[in-house]
């Protein structure tokens, strides 16, 4: 087992991986910027490191000073989290080369999923079904109107090396899409530094499900049930649930085994999470691998049991997977509300001082957050501060305790997204588990 074990990111996720590092006897390394110095996730590691100012592109994605930091505290193995390096191929590459272990898929596998284009070419020749779509990355608009014409509108461009919503237009017309493709591209290259994008049929209120899935280097694939992401703003997830309330035992066989013959199709090791669209007549279609842990990983943890970073560690250090298929019983509902610094009313962030911090607590209530009284928001990177994770022994046990921890969740001095969820939690929509991506334009507009 690793001796000693970087953790190269910050916030919830840092800390979420210190603590499991120490329940298996791993010594951490914490960095941080000039801006975080003093952040819950420092003070829970082992040893500290500064690796530069507060601008992440100066900190936490900076792969040198990372590196350095591994190299002056002799940590054998980087945890990047999620977000910042945690799906940089080359970052990957680099931390195989001097014998690091990247916790992760491998570079090749990060490489190949990242380019969402070639994930769905790779996919599709394997038999399994895609959104419909141009067959690989657009070089020109002429190629962009062609595709366009063939699909049918609406379409959504998408970067090809993307992810968190950035780099997405939604197109209805053929009058639109040139200025939409321009934007996707410009966005796309100043957030992934890669201009590539693809266009995709834009199907009205689908569902978004996503399969976590985990791999040993011995080939063995698993999925642990599905997750459905379909409340959204701008692709940003805001709640989350496993099992979905619209895919029965049958359909989670059906898109479980799509995903796990996805990932073999490019020997795929570690976790990652496997991206579908469910239409109103339940049919699934790809649309990307996610390789890195997921921000909603929580909840799958909630009803299978499973430590989903011990098992990343465990995977990454070696060791084959330590259950089969067959182990995995899903065990009641489980609901993620991600609690963002921002004014509820407007979407706008809302950094600041934190005056007053009281979790919620209880039976089958759990928060996953890196704040407390007197913490400082910063406003350098994205705003999501909590996540509230319930279950219970079914989906209505699981809103109501959802409710009550909402209730009882006091953060002052800043806004936050609570009075939004508590809306959501009370919508007959949602109530009925009749949501889709749409969902949340519609609930504003109302």
């Amino acid at each position: 087992m690793f001796k000693k074990v970087l953790v190269a990111n910050r916030g919830e996720i840092a800390l979420r991986v210190i603590r499991a590092c120490k329940e298996l006897g791993i010594k951490t390394v914490a960095i941080h910027s000039e801006a975080d110095a003093s952040g819950l996730h420092v003070r829970a590691a082992d040893e500290r490191v500064c690796v530069g100012p507060a601008e992440a592109a100066l900190s936490y994605r900076n792969i040198p000073n990372v590196l350095s930091a591994a190299e002056i505290t002799g940590a054998d193995a980087i945890h990047p989290g999620y977000g910042f390096l945690s799906e940089n191929a080359h970052f990957a590459e680099v931390c195989e080369s001097i014998g690091v272990k990247f916790i992760g898929p491998t570079s090749e596998n990060i490489a190949l999923m990242g380019d969402k284009a070639k994930a769905r070419e790779i996919v599709a020749k394997r038999g399994l079904p895609v959104t419909p779509g141009s067959p690989g990355g657009l070089k020109s608009e002429q190629e962009a109107i062609e595709a366009a014409q063939k699909i049918g509108y609406p379409v959504i461009i998408k970067a090809a090396a993307g992810g968190g919503g950035r780099g997405m237009r939604v197109v209805n017309k053929a009058d639109d899409l040139g200025r939409a493709f321009q934007a996707a591209q410009a966005e796309a290259k100043s957030t992934f530094g890669n201009d590539s994008v693809y266009l995709e049929r834009y199907f009205l209120e689908p569902r978004h499900i996503e399969v976590q899935i985990v791999a040993d280097h011995r080939g063995h694939v698993v999925y642990l049930g599905e997750r459905d992401c379909s409340i959204q703003r701008r692709h940003q997830k805001l709640v989350e649930e496993t099992p979905s309330p619209a895919v029965d035992e049958k359909l989670r066989r059906e898109i479980g085994r799509t995903a796990v013959e996805a990932v073999k199709a490019v020997h795929y090791r570690n976790v990652g999470t496997v991206e579908f669209l469910l239409d109103k007549d339940q049919n699934f279609f790809f649309m990307e691998v996610n390789t890195r842990i997921q921000v909603e990983h929580p909840i799958t943890e909630m009803v299978t049991g499973i430590d989903l970073i011990k098992e990343q560690i465990r995977l990454a250090d070696g060791e084959p997977l330590s259950f089969k298929q067959q182990d995995i019983k899903l065990s009641g509902h489980s609901l993620e509300c991600r609690i963002n610094a921002e004014d509820p009313e407007k979407f706008t962030p809302s950094p600041g001082l934190i005056t007053r911090y009281s979790a919620p607590g209880g039976f089958g209530v759990r928060v996953d957050s890196a704040m407390e009284s007197n913490a400082l928001v910063v406003p350098y990177y994205d705003s999501m501060i909590a996540k509230v994770i319930t279950h219970g022994r079914d989906r209505q046990e699981a809103i109501a305790r959802m409710r009550r921890a909402l209730d009882e969740f006091i953060i002052e001095g800043i806004k936050t997204t609570i009075p939004l969820h508590k809306r959501i939690l009370n919508d007959p929509d949602f109530q009925k588990g009749h949501v889709s991506t749409t969902f949340l334009d519609r609930f504003l507009a109302g």
